[in-house]
């Protein structure tokens, strides 16, 4: 599915920063030019690419679309590039080479926490947490952290789980670190986790997320786009950002119902992925252009101006 042909990004400058001189990804940290979280009209467009590290690498149809990761990184380079899109979300990996490329200046870093529950493991439950932690994401300058928590009322790896999200939030609101947690109540079907989309799920799986931890004041949520998601929204007074998933081949069936969704209280923008990276065109920056100008209405794609 690769779209790369000469990329404008200096690779071979990475390669040899991550062989000989490492220290250059903390320097390019301690340089970022960082800005606030919420500015403007308070709303966020953050692309999504933490995906492989739970060895999630399919996109659609394709099982192995995001296992390039120079292709990756250029897709990134494009949405990043494009006005309107506020940050990233990934893990280290990722944002350590975004950084060393010199991409994330005035843009909102999200560090994505549990990656340990392995896309078709026995154990994807028990989501332990080996990506960032609290501490680091202090120490590197980064905005916002994330977690991801499936709650399987079944499977016994969900109660570390908890207890581990819940250990995350009580430090990230000791430390003013806003956190997103992402909920789903899930099940195993014939050997894989799915998530119920019902509205009656979602709602609570939100009621469990936000009890998590001693203090709610810096959690966010990220919530799939479902139906009657003006019922969902009710359940909750904090603030929330949509996840896109994966499109499949219908595009602007999930751009429409990102747009209804985008107008409720309390929904403060967008987190997408795969639907923005990889589109079913193959037009990146479209497909981030389209999703800018639901997210920032008042923003002018054409000249990168808001108005």
């Amino acid at each position: 599915m690769s779209s790369r042909t000469q990329s404008a990004l200096d690779f071979d400058a990475l390669r040899n920063i991550r062989a000989t001189d490492p220290q250059a990804i903390g320097r390019a940290f301690a340089a970022r030019r960082r800005r606030e979280l919420l500015r403007g009209d308070g709303r966020l467009l953050i692309v999504a690419a933490d995906h492989p590290a739970r060895g999630a690498l399919a996109v659609g149809p394709h099982p192995t679309a995001m296992a390039d990761r120079y292709d990756l990184l250029d897709r990134l380079a494009i949405a990043l590039g494009r006005p309107g899109v506020d940050g990233v979300l990934g893990t280290p990996d990722i944002i350590d080479d975004l950084a060393a490329l010199g991409l994330l200046d005035d843009k909102v870093i999200v560090g994505s926490m549990n990656r340990g529950g392995l896309r078709g493991a026995s154990f994807e439950m028990d989501d332990r947490y080996t990506g960032y932690d609290v501490s680091s994401i202090v120490d590197m300058g980064i905005d916002v952290a994330k977690t991801l928590i499936r709650v399987n009322l079944d499977d016994a790896g969900t109660a570390p789980t908890l207890q581990a999200t819940a250990d995350a939030v009580t430090r990230a609101a000791a430390a003013r670190l806003p956190i997103m947690l992402e909920p789903f109540i899930s099940r195993w079907q014939d050997g894989r986790i799915v998530n119920d989309l019902s509205p009656d799920a979602v709602i609570l799986s939100i009621a469990i997320a936000s009890g998590l931890g001693a203090s709610s004041a810096y959690t966010w949520l990220k919530l799939p786009v479902v139906e009657d998601m003006e019922r969902v929204m009710e359940a909750t007074t904090m603030p929330t950002l949509l996840l896109g998933g994966d499109s499949g081949d219908d595009p602007d069936e999930t751009f429409a119902s990102w747009q209804d969704a985008l107008a409720l209280p309390g929904v403060r923008g967008l987190t997408v992925g795969r639907t923005l990276l990889y589109p079913p065109d193959g037009d990146v920056a479209g497909a981030v252009d389209t999703a800018a100008a639901m997210v920032h209405p008042a923003m002018t794609l054409t000249s990168g101006v808001r108005t």
